[in-house]
């Protein structure tokens, strides 16, 4: 039997197969199997292209590429939307577009006029003004609008939030302080960015033993975790291998 003949058979099956399974008319399975190629190419091309080019990962990888190409494409699209119409929505999406972004001093502006009557103590709104004012290095205003969050919304909580207040603190100059809140924040944080800065905090404040372990538990955490997740956290995890390196050499 010859090599095309036997890929023609194949490429039937496969396409019969995906038929049956995905539910498509029947009658896909006769002109397949009548007609070879040009039915594989037919039904390749109306049945199967559209569900790729419509899926999530197809989906997801399309944005990836719009991304890359073109940054500041969603940035650009919420100012639009928050020109033609002043809403409270619309101000949060271009506040989180310009956070992402580096824009800090735009996001605070939007984050500071949203917090108005009924959000004049929305959680999520003064945990955005709080990043953009660290984004800015105001670091005494961010320890304010976090205590304020925390003194409006006593339930409220937040990882991010919790890692930028022990951050807020460091920078300020309480080392003890921050110490206590990198303990406190490293428990459950998802992802190991947390325990890195506190690993860098303890090597800082001249606790190398202590940074040692810290560093030697993210890449033991990692090693025995999942490959996307081994993915996700590659910046912290190199961090922590370099200073590792660093601290025994």
């Amino acid at each position: 039997m010859s090599p095309v003949l036997i890929l023609s058979i194949a490429l039937q099956v496969a396409c019969c197969v995906h038929v049956v399974r995905t539910g498509r008319p029947l009658y896909w399975i006769f002109i397949l199997l009548l007609f070879s190629y040009i039915a594989v190419a037919i039904y390749f091309l109306a049945e199967v292209l559209p569900d790729l080019r419509n899926g999530l990962g197809s989906r997801k990888v399309a944005r990836k590429m719009r991304n890359a190409l073109d940054p500041k494409r969603d940035k650009r699209r919420a100012e639009s939307n928050l020109k033609l119409a002043d809403t409270q929505e619309n101000r949060r999406e271009l506040a989180a577009e310009s956070l992402k972004h580096g824009d800090f001093d735009r996001a605070a502006e939007l984050y500071a006029s949203a917090l108005k009557g009924m959000y004049a103590t929305d959680p999520d709104l003064l945990l955005g003004l709080a990043k953009a004012q660290f984004g800015m290095g105001q670091t005494r205003q961010t320890r304010e609008t976090l205590d304020a969050l925390i003194a409006a919304n006593p339930e409220f909580r937040s990882k991010d939030g919790h890692l930028l207040y022990a951050r807020a603190v460091e920078e300020s100059g309480d080392l003890d302080a921050a110490l206590h809140e990198y303990e406190a924040v490293v428990q459950g944080f998802p992802g190991e960015e947390a325990r890195l800065r506190y690993g860098l905090l303890l090597k800082r404040c001249g606790k190398s033993e202590q940074a040692v372990e810290v560093f030697n538990e993210i890449l033991t955490r990692s090693a025995v975790s999942p490959g996307y997740y081994q993915r996700d956290q590659r910046e912290w995890t190199t961090a922590a291998r370099k200073e590792l390196a660093a601290l025994e050499s």
